[in-house]
């Protein structure tokens, strides 16, 4: 078996595959503090929960967007797994050629979303994943790198509205039932909800506008994103697991390499 880890700056999140199928997945809070300890106790606990032993897992691999976690977290791996894992990142095969500016800056968790939206569905293709920033990614048809955007994810936006005006309280992000609110709470769901999904087809239109790439398809991942593939026909495809995917595929490259 083989445990796929994606650190990004609000959650850690952990799957289990079995070949190609992901077994189950957890979550953890991303915090500064933790030791390895803490981080090796907590993952022996998710893979007891799901009747999966230390034997079991034959190696790992691990995409992060937060360097200052790394060194617990890996040293939690080699502690409780006896397993020194696999990191995405320079050296590493991907499929994907980065044709940007500066591929170094390019985040290891776009890559491995667009190795998995690439592998699973083909291209060109534009990946959105709706994290604790939002992202869309270009890849062309024949898996190459092409252009990125960045954006303030829905969360971050929420929270600027509600800590930064001292009357608006804080509130549940979810779809309303009509954008013609009458009260404060519903008001704030239905421009930050409404708003967003207005975003994200602008992007996506300029994308293909400016790229002059015909038949794109548009393949969604991240927490929230459900909610914004759900409301919108411009997004052809959500995937919550897609991140998970991506680190499979990628070791799967470099394994047999």
């Amino acid at each position: 078996m083989l445990l796929v880890a994606d650190a990004g700056n609000t959650n850690i999140t952990l799957g289990v595959f079995d070949g190609e199928e992901l077994l189950g997945h957890f979550r953890m809070t991303t915090k500064m503090q933790r030791t390895s300890d803490e981080y090796g106790v907590f993952i022996l606990q998710v893979l007891a929960a799901k009747n999966i032993t230390v034997e079991d897992i034959e190696d790992v691999v691990i995409s992060s967007v937060v360097p200052n976690i790394m060194h617990s977290f890996i040293s939690g791996i080699i502690k409780y797994l006896d397993k020194n894992p696999m990191i995405v990142g320079a050296g590493i095969k991907t499929g994907i050629r980065i044709n940007t500016t500066n591929p170094k800056e390019l985040g290891s968790d776009r890559i491995v979303d667009a190795v998995a939206a690439y592998e699973l569905y083909g291209g060109p293709v534009i990946v959105i994943d709706f994290g604790t920033a939002t992202t869309y990614d270009l890849v062309s048809a024949n898996g190459e790198f092409l252009a990125e955007v960045t954006s303030a994810g829905i969360r971050s936006t929420a929270g600027a509205l509600w800590s930064e005006a001292a009357k608006l309280p804080q509130f549940e992000i979810k779809m309303p039932d009509t954008i013609l609110a009458k009260d404060t709470i519903t008001s704030m769901q239905a421009g930050l909800v409404y708003g967003y999904i207005g975003q994200t087809e602008y992007i996506i239109d300029k994308i293909k506008e400016e790229s002059g790439i015909a038949d794109l398809k548009v393949v969604a991942t991240g927490g929230l994103g459900k909610m914004i593939s759900t409301a919108s026909p411009k997004i052809d495809i959500y995937n919550q697991m897609l991140t998970m995917h991506g680190l499979r595929i990628i070791y799967d490259k470099n394994k047999k390499k």
